[in-house]
């Protein structure tokens, strides 16, 4: 069979599996151990279930309730064969929370796995739909599924974490999935070669398109984990030996803090990539000082996600950067607030809509992020906070994201987010929530001293909170809007 790197370009879903001789290595999950045929078998039978015993159709929608497994990602191949859409639910969600996104995109069927059959089947019950484990879809036998999927077709769901407003589906057509496969894998140089090891959730875009699907693409080997846990990471970095892996800073802090991570051996990691538009100094220099670059990756559930990346080469010398523009990705700045303006894309791997026909970008195909950017000489970029998150204070503008990285680096600051007040003189002033680190005393006079070497003085905080912790979506995102309110 041609390899990866010379065969033509699939041009569905399907024939991603079919790239790779069948006993060469593809997923290894828990004491289980994949092949490229046994995996492409799983997506076969999965199709076969669907369409035969549970009817689905063309266009029709699956959902998954349930923490990493192989079965998903049998189910969203096997799906995209027939047409169909996967849809999965972030299990961190609540109840009414999963119902709502069920009423919104209707799907007929929910598959789980088997922490999550109670709630799962809860839940179909409340909705009137079928619930099913994940051991059905290995049941499949004769007849295969026709295979009515194409490039255009939709194949994926993914829900924005709802920051503003309620959560909306990100519409991902297989031919945006392949898109963003193919540029992900040049850009990290994956290969046969590679193992990838994934802890982050499939349920988003970071944990299933940044590297995941990339590796299958490339013909690379994944390591999956259920979920994420430090020891148990560590424990596979060291053992395993995978070359590339995914985090986050919520993560990486997690990695550093562990006993096991002075004594894990971080030598087969060519480069840690890390999904995130803002990434604390200190937990880089961490890495770096044991060796191993971190390149940041950055994007939107709507972008791919794989849209700006700091690849391994710059990765020392761009500390706080995004990096550059993925190929076959164009990166322009919108409308300005003050020093920066919000950053717009357009791509292959950019979604056209949310669910289920409602534009996400404008007519000549531009994603506005609502991220505030700025574009450095060399044409890398550098995300400097949300547009509507930015503080106005006595006509001075200030990203918090300025505010926060500079606090953070400060070692008695475990987490801090920075916000904007009502003020009668000015307008806003700047506001802190901080969560120190566990013993910790160190209170305003401290850091505020710590603030004062690295900030403007228009841009220190005039009000501190101190908090046991930072009100979040589900997907890790600080809600500012939250902290405002509860601290007025």
């Amino acid at each position: 069979m041609a390899s990866p790197d010379t065969d033509p370009s699939p041009a569905t879903l399907a024939q991603v599996l079919q790239r790779r001789d069948a006993q060469a290595p593809a997923l290894r999950f828990g004491g289980e151990a994949l092949s490229f045929g046994a995996l492409r078998e799983a997506a076969a039978r999965a199709a076969a279930v669907a369409w035969r015993d549970w009817g689905v159709r063309p266009g029709e929608r699956v959902a998954w309730l349930g923490a990493n497994h192989p079965g998903q990602l049998a189910l969203l191949f096997g799906l995209a064969r027939i047409g169909a859409l996967l849809l999965p639910l972030n299990f961190r969600l609540a109840p009414a929370e999963w119902r709502q996104l069920l009423a919104q995109c209707t799907p007929r069927h929910l598959v789980h796995d088997a922490d999550w059959g109670g709630p799962a089947r809860e839940l179909a019950s409340a909705c009137g739909i079928a619930a099913h484990a994940v051991e059905s879809l290995s049941a499949g036998g004769g007849a295969e599924a026709p295979e009515r999927g194409r490039g255009e077709d939709p194949a994926l769901l993914v829900f924005t974490s709802g920051t503003t407003g309620g959560p909306k589906a990100a519409v991902h057509t297989q031919a945006h999935l392949l898109a963003n496969m193919r540029i992900a894998a040049q850009v990290q140089e994956m290969g046969p070669a590679d193992t990838v090891l994934t802890v982050l959730p499939l349920f988003h875009v970071g944990g299933l398109c940044i590297q995941t699907l990339p590796a299958l693409y490339a013909g690379a080997q994944v390591i999956l984990h259920a979920r994420f846990h430090p020891g148990e990471t560590l424990e596979c970095i060291g053992r395993e030996r995978p070359t590339l892996t995914l985090q986050v800073p919520a993560t990486m802090k997690a990695l550093i803090e562990h006993p096991r991570w002075a004594a894990t051996d971080l030598a087969s990691l060519r480069a840690v990539w890390a999904g995130s538009s803002l990434l604390p100094a200190p937990l880089i220099e961490a890495f770096h000082a044991r060796g191993v670059p971190v390149c940041n990756v950055y994007g939107a559930t709507e972008t791919g996600p794989f849209s700006i990346a700091l690849p391994p080469a710059h990765a020392m010398d761009h500390v706080g950067s995004c990096g550059w523009p993925a190929p076959g990705v164009e990166a322009r700045l919108g409308a300005a607030h003050g020093d920066a303006a919000e950053l717009l894309l357009r791509g292959p791997n950019i979604v056209a809509r949310y669910w289920p026909d409602q534009p996400a970008c404008d007519a000549q195909g531009w994603f506005a992020t609502g991220d505030l950017a700025q574009r450095d000489a060399d044409g890398s970029w550098r995300i400097v906070g949300r547009a509507k998150d930015l503080i106005i204070s006595g006509g001075e503008n200030i990203h918090p994201a300025e505010v926060e990285l500079a606090l953070a680096a400060h070692p008695a600051v475990a987490e801090c987010a920075a916000f904007a007040l009502p003020d009668a003189r000015w307008g806003e002033v700047v506001a802190v929530a901080v969560v120190r680190v566990p013993g910790s005393d160190a209170d305003e006079p401290l850091l505020r001293a710590h603030l004062e070497q690295r900030l403007a003085r228009f841009k220190l905080p005039r009000r501190w909170f101190f908090v046991p912790e930072l009100p979040k979506t589900a997907l890790g995102k600080v809600q500012r809007g939250v902290l405002a309110k509860q601290l007025a």
